[in-house]
């Protein structure tokens, strides 16, 4: 039965990790064409690779918006013996 457990908890992580993966790259997607889109709409023409880097510099202030970094230490003094998420 360990085993079992154990199995299944790998497949749903890597599961989870492709989901994530691919979650991330409609992201990027969707931010590249905002990015070319308000370009457009602003009578500008920039090259690939500058709208990549926006797009990328947006999805990455996004990414990092996401991070609660002020409630991890406040839980964390709460309840040291049971983690709140992730691996702790």
């Amino acid at each position: 039965m360990s085993v079992a457990r154990i199995l299944r908890g790998l497949v749903q992580t890597v599961v989870t990790f492709a989901v994530l993966i691919v979650l991330a790259i409609l992201a990027f997607y969707v931010t590249v064409f905002v990015v070319s889109t308000g370009a457009r709409l602003a009578n500008y023409d920039p090259s690939g690779d500058f709208v990549v880097l926006a797009a990328s510099l947006l999805v990455v202030a996004a990414l990092l918006g996401g991070i609660p970094l002020g409630r991890t230490t406040q839980q964390h003094q709460q309840n040291q013996d049971e983690p709140s998420r992730g691996f702790e």
